[in-house]
């Protein structure tokens, strides 16, 4: 497929040496216009290509999420990485929605969608996959070194996109992420939209399945809240340390007491990720 990389400059902010910018541009796998966040360490120039790591939100967030909350620059600047951060859907007013928080424009689970009407926009896991690493390395003084990361959905779609695609990612980590979707309520009510009724089609979606069938290996971390309102019904982390076990997976999975689902717990370890993929990036 023939990318076209036109982008559109939304905002521009700079931030511990380095750049903070958001692009809108058109996504053709979406069909639709959608916009991203970029942050660029101080070490990147025509001269030296950083490698990136890619951050998927969760339910109802946007790009701003995480580049505003999670006070990941100083790290990244430090450690010569950028980080690129995608919308969590397609957009737009011909874009099909659930007037739910967990259905539809906010919440694209990160997979492709076979299912009417979905199936016109909703090709996340292309996009996230090919499209959007293609448009920034093109575009920007990046390397094709990636890590991938994210919270919520957005760790579910970091380890199903890194298990699927062990040769594009050095490394791949979560915060609070739904490990076991095909067994919690959001997963089967996005699953059953986006991708029908048969189940089989939802293992590849999984974590914990993934997980428990995996042959190669890449490092993996999650670190979970043990005060997290989402913690028994929806994100099941007891899912995937069971799988990894089964496989033998390099995962480390650490509980932190008294930390909840929000940003305030991802903002307290985000160094420890960040150096975490760094010491993989670097390899």
């Amino acid at each position: 497929m023939t990318i076209d990389y036109s982008i559109e400059n939304v905002s521009v902010n700079k931030s511990f040496g380095g750049w903070h910018k958001q692009y809108s541009h058109h996504a053709k796998t979406l069909n639709c216009n959608m916009r991203f966040a970029i942050y660029l360490p101080p070490q990147a120039s025509n001269d030296e290509k950083v490698p990136v790591l890619y951050w998927l939100s969760g339910l109802t967030c946007t790009d701003e999420n995480f580049m505003q909350k999670a006070g990941a620059q100083r790290i990244a600047a430090e450690l010569g990485i950028a980080i690129v951060a995608p919308d969590t859907s397609p957009r737009g007013n011909d874009v099909a929605d659930d007037d739910s928080y967990d259905l539809g424009q906010g919440a694209g689970f990160y997979v492709n969608a076979t299912q009417t009407p979905w199936s016109r926009h909703y090709q996340m896991y292309d996009y996230v996959v090919n499209e959007l690493p293609q448009l920034i390395e093109s575009t920007f003084p990046v390397s094709n070194k990636r890590a991938i990361s994210g919270h919520s959905m957005g760790g579910h779609g970091a380890l199903t996109i890194a298990m699927l695609n062990p040769d594009r990612y050095s490394s791949m980590s979560a915060f609070s992420p739904i490990n076991n979707p095909m067994d919690c309520p959001w997963g089967r009510k996005a699953f059953t939209a986006y991708l029908g009724k048969d189940k089989k089609t939802w293992r590849n979606h999984d974590a914990s399945e993934l997980m428990r069938q995996a042959e190669q290996f890449i490092p993996a971390r999650v670190d979970q809240g043990g005060a997290d309102d989402f913690l028994v019904e929806q994100l099941k982390p007891e899912a995937l340390a069971a799988a990894a076990k089964a496989s033998g997976y390099p995962l480390e999975l650490h509980l932190h007491e008294g930390y909840d689902h929000s940003y305030y717990f991802i903002s307290s370890f985000i160094e420890e990720h960040l150096r975490f993929h760094a010491s993989h990036l670097k390899k």
